[in-house]
């Protein structure tokens, strides 16, 4: 029973050893991203295996405009997580509670805005990117759906950045197993059973999201021994709201820039046709596992780091940035060699068609180095992200998008075109995404090392 509290326990990143704290925090969160990526990776294996390469396709269609549309979410919990790290490990108990109060307020906003501005959104937005005409009413509704029931994605993702931030990461990961479980019932329900096709796995999404965030507003609940959840915390607070907008926004805008830099991809991608769409997204599905370890060590050293500098513990923070990198090239280095060896039979699970599995493949192995160079990136990101410099991640992310990869895809594709390749070659698409990776990784490290993160603080305003 001890062993159990333990467990559930916010965890003191602020003393013991460096890698073992943050491998311990990061082995529950790096399994809660894997049952999370489950969501889409079972909506679009029972999609294609039960209605067809089409629907496949459409559900992939739909991924750019939904991140899109959450890029809110995202920046909130951020702002979230790095606050509530801070003044958890300044030990500020009415910081915290205000910190969490305002979470909750701006959830409330974010969550409204997305559904109508989705609802309205989703249909134009698949047309400004020449959607198939095939797939792409399966695509609007599948948004709607989704957009309908936006609070639950938005509750769930910035309930668990504050968990995250008190150091739980076990909880998350016990609501996400739950909520991936029954996102998978009620897909084979839904779909294989009573036929509702792409509309039915966005209902077992919804459903599932749903359920996962009313359990991480139950655990913060009862966190009392922590903060207060009392109604003088929960409204707009002037300094504690913009505090994590500040923070968020920086974070919002580079999943936004990332996003857009997908959409405006995307729109490259669907002039290949409907089995290249299916291609990619197969890709996107296994690079969604691939990628798990170098989010999971960065999330981590975001609160690692968030934690010692509100602790003012710089030098615990520079050891532990080293530790935590190696930790996640590790990590990085062992899927990405299970997935270059096992690739085709992961991909299989996706579809029947054999040229499909092929050629996802072949797409995946061009991406294979960039995973490696990946986890060092996301690493030194999050310690920077923790120590209240979100503006330099952003920046980069900004290059790596906007300057790099979209480009790039464009040229590349264009310098190939030819009578039997009239868009040009299609492994261009990843192709400018590894190279944007690589030089992102780069500059990453140049700023990592200048060092100018070291005095952002937010417990020091």
């Amino acid at each position: 029973m001890q062993f159990v509290k333990k467990l559930f326990a916010p965890v003191d990143m602020t003393i013991g050893r460096p890698w073992e704290k943050i491998l311990l925090f990061t082995i529950p969160m790096l399994l809660g991203n894997i049952a999370q990526q489950l969501y889409n990776t079972v909506d679009s294996v029972v999609v294609g295996k039960y209605v067809g390469d089409n629907a496949l396709a459409a559900v992939g269609s739909a991924g750019p405009i939904l991140n899109l549309l959450i890029v809110l979410f995202v920046g909130i919990s951020m702002g979230a997580s790095i606050m509530v790290s801070q003044y958890f490990g300044a030990r500020d108990r009415k910081g915290l509670s205000h910190t969490i109060g305002n979470c909750i307020v701006l959830t409330i906003i974010a969550s409204v805005f997305v559904m109508v501005v989705g609802m309205l959104a989703a249909r134009p937005l698949l047309e400004l990117l020449n959607t198939p005409e095939s797939i792409i009413d399966w695509c609007t509704s599948y948004l709607k759906i989704l957009f309908i029931s936006a609070a639950g994605l938005a509750f769930y993702n910035i309930l668990s950045g504050v968990l995250r931030g008190l150091g739980d990461s076990v909880s998350a990961l016990i609501y996400l197993v739950v909520a991936s479980v029954l996102n998978i019932g009620l897909d084979l329900v839904f779909v294989a059973k009573f036929g509702l096709g792409v509309d039915g796995v966005a209902y077992a999404t919804a459903i599932a999201q749903t359920v996962s965030a009313v359990m991480c507003a139950r655990k913060l609940y009862s966190m009392k021994e922590l903060f207060d959840m009392k109604s003088e915390y929960i409204r707009w607070n002037q300094k504690y709201a913009m505090g994590i907008i500040r923070l968020g926004i920086p974070s919002g805008i580079t999943q936004a820039i990332m996003s857009m830099s997908m959409i405006a991809v995307q729109s490259l991608t669907n002039s290949f046709g409907e089995m290249f769409i299916a291609a990619n997204v197969v890709v996107m599905r296994v690079d969604g596992f691939a990628m798990l370890p170098n989010f999971s060590f960065g999330t981590a050293m975001t609160t690692y780091a968030g934690q010692n500098v509100g602790a003012k513990q710089q030098d615990r923070v520079s050891q532990g940035a080293k530790q935590g990198t190696i930790l996640a090239l590790s990590f990085s280095a062992v899927i990405t060699g299970v997935i270059l060896l096992f690739g085709k039979h992961l991909m299989g699970i996706f579809t029947n068609t054999s040229e499909l599995v092929e050629l996802s493949m072949n797409m995946m192995c061009i991406l294979a180095a960039g995973y490696i160079a990946m986890a060092v990136l996301q690493s030194l990101s999050g310690v920077m992200r923790g120590a209240g410099d979100t503006m330099t991640p952003m920046w980069i992310s900004i290059v790596q998008t906007v300057c790099l990869r979209v480009p790039l895809a464009y040229l590349m594709c264009y310098m190939t075109r030819s009578t039997e390749y009239p868009n040009g070659r299609q492994e261009c698409i990843f192709i400018s995404l590894l190279t944007a990776w690589l030089l992102a990784t780069a500059i990453t490290c140049i700023f990592y090392m200048k060092g100018n993160w070291k005095n952002k603080a937010v417990t020091q305003v």
